[in-house]
């Protein structure tokens, strides 16, 4: 079900008032039908691959608590291999045979190992690392196991974050689930004010950029290196306002009920280093990358050389994270060099910083969204070719023209996406969290604004039933 639908708008409608209305003791169990109903409304035998490692992971849980020394490990590793497995299966193993059938190739053979004809489960890489959170945490004792399967189940299949995050972890979420969350008016409000900012960044202006974005990188062959930078840095509006668009419903939709869930982006492209943009950015993934690998293979309590590598590790593992695809890992292995490089000369950096501050701040700040953008065309091309091709485009200033279609229209579409960026980008630098501003004028100022919001989407929303980015994750 995606959120952008009537379909969404009516279920968070149905839900959300019978969880007010029916006892608490009952709400769990609404919320776990609801969310089954939710998720099956994608493709609904794949609610089996969900039943399967729920099992596994709620009785792993109960025997890392009870069983001591080294079995406990034995447990452990069973539960994320029943994870992962399901991981490589639907989302790596094509992938994996396709590369295999190229290197045999290569050596004069043939790998008669035949592709799976099957759909990669929408946010199969969100409730997986949720539910091995939720082992992990069990396995190092900073969490007791979940007796009770409905609530367990529920953790991981809660429907406001279920397909694309944010990944939460058992000691922020589980507890929520027994506490009574009475009506607030201020709380619902909130929340329904983050949903509308949500729907506003994805409906009209992610959905909106994405016609453009979408007809360059789909032909890139056919444009200039001004249309390949222009429809490079729209894509890194779009996937932002997409993503965080999606995160703000999320958010909104648990708030409205009383359920907080973690923030999963702090304005990111006002990041000075790429170091700030990944404690900016899906905040959720990269904390858990620190926690569960980067800390474990020694984070940077080593040597220089072991430090960066494992930097790169986890960058290399997040790239492929994110898709089984070659332009997803060298996406992910750019950021890992990118950080390191700016470890290797931070003591220069930072001499210029004291020296030149304010002008420092505004030329990191523009410099570090240069390479986030040079990062997101491997992101978003079809393929290696085409990042290879859209690179050497842009590189040797490719001539052609710079619009597309007609140059009116394109300069009706450009104006509009300028100023729909732009109204997104001045509300979030103002305030840190949504609608600040607005709270704290007058009754007819704040609902003038909502409803100008409202309007706004109604009039130039693009209403295509367009999927989230992230739920190909």
């Amino acid at each position: 079900m995606l959120f952008n639908s009537l379909h969404f708008i009516a279920f968070f409608i149905i839900i959300t008032t019978l969880y007010f209305v029916i006892p608490h003791p009952k709400r769990w169990l609404l919320l776990l039908l609801g969310s089954c109903y939710f998720y099956m409304a994608f493709i609904p035998i794949y609610i089996c691959i969900l039943g399967f490692t729920i099992i596994i992971d709620y009785f792993a849980g109960i025997w890392l608590e009870k069983i001591e020394g080294r079995k406990r490990k034995i447990f452990l590793i069973a539960s994320l291999c029943a994870n992962i497995g399901v991981l490589a299966v639907f989302k790596y193993y094509n992938f994996l045979n396709l590369n295999l059938s190229l290197f045999l190739n290569s050596l004069g053979y043939v790998n008669t190992i035949p592709n799976l004809s099957i759909l990669l489960p929408i946010g199969l890489s969100f409730h997986t690392f949720q539910a091995m959170s939720y082992t992990i945490e069990v396995y190092r004792k900073n969490q007791k196991a979940e007796k009770h399967f409905g609530i367990y189940a529920l953790y991981v299949m809660f429907y406001p974050q279920l397909v694309a995050g944010p990944i939460e972890r058992p000691q922020n979420l589980l507890h929520q689930f027994r506490e009574v969350h009475y009506f607030d008016y201020d709380r619902v409000a909130n929340g329904l004010k983050q949903m509308l900012w949500g729907f506003f960044k994805k409906i009209v202006i992610a959905d909106r950029l994405s016609i453009y974005v979408n007809a360059v990188y789909n032909n890139q062959a056919l444009h200039s290196a001004q249309t390949l930078v222009c429809a490079t840095v729209f894509f890194a509006f779009q996937i932002y306002c997409d993503f965080s668009g999606y995160s703000d419903i999320a958010l909104g939709s648990a708030r409205v009920m009383g359920f907080k869930l973690m923030t999963n982006f702090k304005r990111p492209y006002f990041s000075q280093s790429i170091h700030e943009f990944w404690s900016r950015w899906h905040i959720s993934l990269s904390s858990w990358f620190r926690d569960y690998l980067y800390i474990p293979l020694g984070g940077s309590r080593v040597s220089k050389f072991k430090w960066y590598r494992n930097l790169l590790i986890v960058f290399l593992i997040s790239g492929l994270w994110h898709g089984a695809n070659w332009t997803y890992i060298i996406w992910g292995a750019l950021h890992g060099l990118f950080l390191i490089t700016g470890l290797v000369f931070k003591k220069y950096t930072q001499f210029l910083a004291n020296i030149f501050k304010t002008g420092y701040r505004v030329v990191s700040t523009i410099f570090t969204f240069i390479l986030v953008c040079f990062s997101w065309i491997f992101f978003r091309a079809n393929s290696l070719s085409d990042a290879y091709s859209i690179t050497h485009s842009i590189v040797i200033f490719k001539k052609g023209s710079f619009f597309l279609g007609s140059p009116s229209g394109f300069v009706y579409s450009i104006l509009m996406i300028i100023l729909l960026i732009s109204i997104e980008f001045k509300i979030e630098f103002l305030q840190n969290l949504n609608f600040s501003i607005l709270n704290n004028q007058n009754r007819i100022i704040r609902y003038t604004g909502y409803s100008a919001l409202i309007i706004l989407i109604l009039m130039i929303g693009v209403f295509n039933g367009s999927q989230f980015i992230y739920f190909q994750f």
